[in-house]
């Protein structure tokens, strides 16, 4: 379904974003005035209706001051908060991550031309050639890797965050994911894995990627550590966890097993 821009049309959920946060106005999406006001300003640096899933879409300038009676909320507190309606979590993913499309596909990787709306699909098309390009998702694994009681766990270097988080990383071309779950264990840690089971998965929109999570068992090796992509790795109690990623995140939801 096209994205179309119709300042008379103000659909039935409102999103209203600054960065990777997610503007809510007492707890919930804004009303119409939150988006018309916006609009009225020009603080906006992007907005789309898509009447397919009744949403209008804004993203307010950077570092625009949240609307008053408003506050930002960082997106991945909102999937937590909102974790029981499905429906408002998969609209705001969806949301951001056609945000992000529009940002990112503004010229034809073919022969340089200026990007438009489709007027029939969810994509953008060249002005001149008429290439379509469709918004793409990168699948990423995230695993939670078990050896008794204990959970194999590792601490990214580049996470600005200093805590531990399970073994995660991109398929690669060619790959099945279930490949994927097992190269990325043994390539970071060592580790050989068997029983990889899906568990699920959670659009994550930073900025593109879906998350496929897995469980699976311990099967043999040592623990040594990919030094270029981790600090360190280690098998922790259930009991006894050290800091672990926020509620909201794909990582949390596999650690504290609401995944599997």
């Amino acid at each position: 379904m096209a994205l179309v821009h119709n300042f008379d049309s103000i659909l039935g959920s409102h999103f209203v974003f600054c960065g990777n946060d997610i503007i809510l106005q007492n707890g919930a999406l804004p009303d119409e005035k939150i988006i018309r006001k916006a609009l009225e300003l020009h603080v906006t640096s992007d907005w789309y209706n898509e009447k397919e899933y009744d949403s209008t879409v804004i993203e307010l300038e950077k570092n625009c001051p949240a609307p008053a009676g408003c506050e930002a909320v960082p997106l991945r507190d909102f999937f937590w908060t909102f974790k029981d309606k499905a429906e408002y979590v998969n609209k705001a993913a969806r949301a951001k991550g056609l945000l992000n499309f529009r940002k990112n596909k503004r010229y034809c990787a073919c022969c340089g031309g200026a990007l438009k709306d489709d007027e029939v699909f969810t994509a953008r098309t060249c002005v001149q050639c008429g290439k379509q390009f469709f918004p793409q998702l990168e699948p990423a694994v995230i695993i939670n890797v078990k050896k008794d009681n204990k959970i194999l766990l590792a601490k990214h270097k580049n996470r600005t965050k200093n805590f531990y988080s399970c073994i995660a990383g991109f398929v690669e071309t060619g790959e099945t994911i279930e490949e994927t779950v097992a190269r990325e264990v043994k390539e970071e840690t060592g580790i050989t894995v068997k029983n990889i089971r899906y568990t699920g998965s959670q659009a994550w929109p930073y900025p593109d990627q879906l998350m496929l999570a897995f469980c699976c068992e311990y099967e043999s090796g040592e623990i040594i550590i990919q030094e270029d992509e981790l600090e360190d790795a280690c098998w922790f109690d259930m009991d006894n966890l050290p800091e672990i990623p926020p509620p909201g995140s794909v990582a949390y939801n596999l650690i504290h097993h609401r995944w599997g």
